[in-house]
């Protein structure tokens, strides 16, 4: 949504800005990362100039390390911010996957570049193509995610931001 959006941005810079802060963590509420844009927001006639790509581009620009903690979902719009994070930890239970294309749009954040940069071109076209949800264990596999846990995936961020 614009108001997710707009406080992505706004914590960002507020992050940056800090000199006190030293690593940032993105993560979801109530065991979620991110599910993706909600589709009836494309038809907004005003999207007050908000759009995810920029989003993901001052992520992915940042100088201090951003570590995304991925629980439940991670999919379209939410792997996309989590692509332009440094690093990615997952819980075992967590799905990734670029679910746009089973109804007739491409991922439109950089996902198209980021995933393929990350993982290889065949993996990468996979998942574009076929929409297909991956779990955790294959996401480490493929080196989509840097590490896999069992128990706190924000605890397990907040060590790995402490380690880089």
């Amino acid at each position: 949504s614009l108001t997710v959006l707009q406080a992505l941005e706004d914590g960002l810079r507020r992050a940056a800005a800090d000199p006190s802060v030293k690593a940032i963590l993105i993560c979801g509420e109530n065991g979620q990362f991110s599910a993706g844009a909600d589709i009836r927001g494309f038809s907004s006639p005003t999207r007050q100039g908000r759009a995810l790509g920029p989003v993901v581009s001052l992520i992915e620009s940042s100088r201090k390390p951003v570590v995304a903690a991925i629980e439940g979902f991670a999919l379209g719009g939410g792997l996309e911010v989590a692509l332009g994070c440094h690093y990615r930890i997952a819980h075992v239970k967590a799905r990734m996957g670029l679910p746009e294309v089973t109804i007739g749009l491409l991922p439109a954040a950089e996902g198209t570049q980021r995933l393929p940069r990350l993982i290889g071109v065949p993996a990468a076209l996979e998942m574009i193509t076929t929409g297909r949800h991956i779990p955790a264990a294959e996401a480490l596999k493929l080196g989509l995610v840097d590490e896999v846990v069992e128990e706190n995936t924000v605890e397990a961020a907040i060590d790995l931001a402490n380690k880089v």
